[in-house]
């Protein structure tokens, strides 16, 4: 595999990312087309190519076809028409991430291109897992945006498609309407469209959620690696039934709570003295998915050590929060909401509030910047970056340089 190639591909904008690898991909494996279905949660199918009417439902009746790991070639019944196609299924993502390529004739794909072929799929998709599950802030942005958009459309559709059809069926199975043949090849052909609809409603939905029971099982495996080898024991509430653990919720959702915790364990480890156990809570209240990491440590944890972690500007973009009880000698408890979905009614944008000279010192600090160095690009002392960067802190309503970061990032002051 091109290392040079991969590297292109994944330093693209995610909007790219598909149109790269069909570039990357069309000199050993030419085709006219190219298909995604991954776990992905703002576009869990994507489509680049000449046959628009390619769908998510064609690839999931494909997976079938094809193994859990590696390559496919051979014809696929797609659009309504056989296909010859190269399938790629990634070694990394879970479930498998699935990347096909429509090509314009069967001939075979050498073993040697198929091989690199999928070595730069599973890059991609190990740099996209990576994406989801680090809960980068602005991948969470875009992707609860998305996925909302998408959400609604996907309602409008199942209504009105839905109301239509149920007219149909209403209207065929009068009684009184002749041709006792004609009706009934006409219902079934309503059934199978109702059919068809749920199910791509369906598909979306499991690429898009999980059960918060499965999200918790997911953190707990990946705890499990963290702490093997040090002596730390791992103390497990996962939710029950009361506790939620049959709901569905987003995937950024369940990802970003993921990262939060994670994040807040290695501070716990790394910014305190001994700690000889980690105790994981999880549960569901209303709308909101609440996390609590608590430990026997010193009680020294501060804000400031999951500031550096990044925990509050992953939290921003979906509202969420988190809350430090740290008591000398008794231990720390973190306790993290993640609200399940966007706010009911529009937030008025925090940062109206400040002048045009403390926007341009809170882009500098949502940009990772020291006081000096913004002192150094504004042309001002760095004690007058002191003075702005408290007085952002006391307008915004902030206690850390972290919080008002994430609020930068959230309303895009990190562009200004």
């Amino acid at each position: 595999m091109d290392l040079q190639k991969a590297a292109q591909v994944i330093q693209a904008p995610l909007s790219e990312t598909l149109p790269q690898l069909s570039a990357v991909l069309a000199e050993a494996i030419p085709h006219a087309a190219i298909a995604e279905l991954s776990n992905c949660s703002f576009a869990p199918f994507k489509f680049r190519g000449e046959s628009p009417s390619v769908t998510i439902t064609d690839l999931a009746a494909l997976r079938s076809l094809v193994p859990e790991r590696g390559t496919w070639q051979g014809p696929a019944h797609l659009a309504g028409v056989d296909v010859p196609v190269v399938v790629l299924v990634s070694a990394v993502s879970e479930p498998s991430a699935m990347l096909v390529l429509l090509r314009a004739d069967d001939t075979p794909v050498p073993l040697e291109a198929l091989t690199s072929a999928n070595a730069l799929w599973d890059v991609v998709t190990a740099h996209m897992e990576g994406l989801r599950n680090e809960a980068v802030p602005a991948t969470i942005a875009v992707s609860r945006a998305a996925a909302a958009a998408r959400a609604v459309a996907i309602s409008d559709l199942s209504d009105a498609y839905g109301a239509s059809l149920s007219s149909m069926l209403g209207v065929l199975r009068d009684r009184d309407v002749d041709d006792p043949t004609a009706r009934s090849r006409a219902v079934d052909l309503a059934v199978t469209a109702l059919v068809e609809l749920r199910a791509r409603a369906d598909l979306d939905r499991a690429q898009t959620e999980e059960r918060a029971g499965d999200a918790f099982e997911r953190l707990a495996e990946s705890l499990r690696r963290v702490l093997r080898g040090r002596d730390v024991r791992l103390d497990l509430g996962p939710p029950g039934a009361e506790e939620g653990a049959d709901r569905v919720v987003p995937t950024e959702v369940s990802s970003t709570a993921a990262a939060v915790v994670r994040s807040t364990v290695h501070a716990m480890l790394d910014d305190q003295g001994s700690v000889s156990r980690v105790h994981i809570g999880w549960k569901i209240t209303g709308a909101v998915l609440r996390a609590t990491v608590r430990d026997d440590g010193p009680g020294t944890l501060s804000c400031g050590s999951l500031d550096l972690r990044r925990v509050p500007e992953r939290l921003g973009p979906i509202g969420g929060k988190v809350e430090v009880d740290a008591v000398p000698g008794w231990g720390a408890t973190v306790v993290i909401e993640v609200p399940l979905g966007p706010p009911e009614t529009p937030r008025e944008d925090p940062l109206t509030v400040l002048g045009a000279r403390e926007l341009e010192v809170l882009g500098q600090l949502a940009r990772g910047r020291r006081n000096r160095d913004i002192a150094g690009d504004l042309h001002i002392s760095e004690s007058t970056v002191k003075f702005h960067v408290a007085k952002i802190l006391e307008k915004l309503g902030v206690g850390s340089r972290g919080e008002a970061a994430a609020l930068a990032h959230e309303w895009g002051a990190a562009a200004r």
